[in-house]
């Protein structure tokens, strides 16, 4: 697989989400089934796999996701770019709180479940609006000069904030929400990000499933599924996206490839700086996912296909910029049900 940049770390063009191994999209598999599909990533190309402190809190306990991931990588973690990412929490900050102990232990928890002494790439999951961002970025610089992280990123983050951020110590990656169905950050952070280097890594590139064309109106999400309260992935958004789901499909039926590998070879296409993470607990799925990297678009294909999307309208918007102090499942879920 070609690589690309996140800053100054060279990964594989796609990598992997892990977060579905251990919750988030129903009953999740067998811990040996989850380490092999890992492995099996790595052995097709994957060299960027992405986990966080707080995976696994439905089903399992804050940090078995990187328990698991940790567990699976150990064979080739020298030659893997290992992305994690934590929270600052309300109830730990103070009046005398220490920012940099504070995220120091976050980050040797990190560690010690990762079975790792360093974490290439180091993310702040979402701005908590308690604390400064460029207090957070100097505290990464601290981590990055001591040798205990690699680079480190933002979440769900404006282009103001990481800009703020950015000026402190250079950002390596943000991880933003992307896709056919969600393009906000075609506006301003991925040209920020391209004049500053800093890579973009969208999660749910493939909409949460809905572009893979496997979900419909009638699919039924259970347990800890956060598609259930994805607004796309509502009965009556689903049904009025149908024209989106209609143009990927023509397109990748005639370039002979699945809905999925279309929709992630679009914005590999689209910027040189982009690095999907496609989170399935399917060993199927993720292999079909990270072979998106072989599908090329003609500037032709990819010109119809751009102004074919931009005649749809989507319904359902989410957005790319959260908070800690309010997570898009309790703001959708205020909207819409109260």
């Amino acid at each position: 697989m070609r690589t690309r940049k996140l800053g100054q770390l060279e990964v594989s063009e796609i990598g992997m989400g892990c977060m579905g191994f251990s919750h988030g999209y129903g009953k999740t598999p067998s811990e040996s089934y989850a380490i092999e599909a890992i492995r099996k990533a790595h052995a097709f190309g994957c060299t960027h796999f992405d986990t966080a402190e707080t995976y696994g809190t439905e089903m399992f306990y804050p940090g078995h996701n990187e328990e698991l991931v940790g567990k699976a990588v150990l064979p080739f973690r020298k030659s893997i770019v290992l992305a994690t990412k934590f929270h600052i929490r309300n109830q730990e900050l103070g009046p005398d709180t220490d920012l940099y102990r504070l995220i120091r232990s976050h980050l040797d928890a990190s560690m010690k479940r990762l079975g790792t002494d360093y974490v290439d790439l180091y993310y702040l999951h979402r701005v908590n609006e308690d604390v400064p961002v460029d207090a957070v970025a100097d505290v990464m610089g601290r981590l990055i000069s001591q040798g205990l992280i690699r680079g480190w990123g933002m979440s769900q983050v404006s282009t103001k904030t990481l800009a703020e951020a950015h000026k402190v110590t250079a950002v390596s990656a943000v991880q933003n929400l992307y896709s056919m169905l969600e393009r906000d950050c075609e506006k301003e952070i991925f040209p920020y990000c391209l004049e500053h280097g800093i890579g973009v890594v969208p999660f749910s590139p493939i909409a949460s499933g809905f572009l893979s064309g496997k979900v419909s109106a009638e699919t039924k999400f259970e347990g800890d599924d956060v598609r259930r309260w994805v607004p796309q992935l509502s009965k009556e958004n689903i049904l009025a996206n149908q024209p989106i789901l209609d143009v990927l499909s023509d397109c990748a039926r005639k370039k002979g490839v699945t809905n999925a590998q279309l929709s992630l070879a679009w914005m590999l296409h689209k910027y040189p700086n982009v690095v999907p993470i496609p989170g399935s607990k399917n060993q199927e799925r993720i292999l079909e996912n990270l072979g998106a990297w072989n599908t090329e678009l003609t500037a032709e294909e990819f010109e119809r296909l751009e102004a074919a999307l931009n005649a749809c309208t989507v319904h359902g918007h989410r957005g790319h910029v959260e908070s800690s102090q309010e997570s898009f499942s309790q703001s959708w879920r205020r909207e819409n049900f109260t």
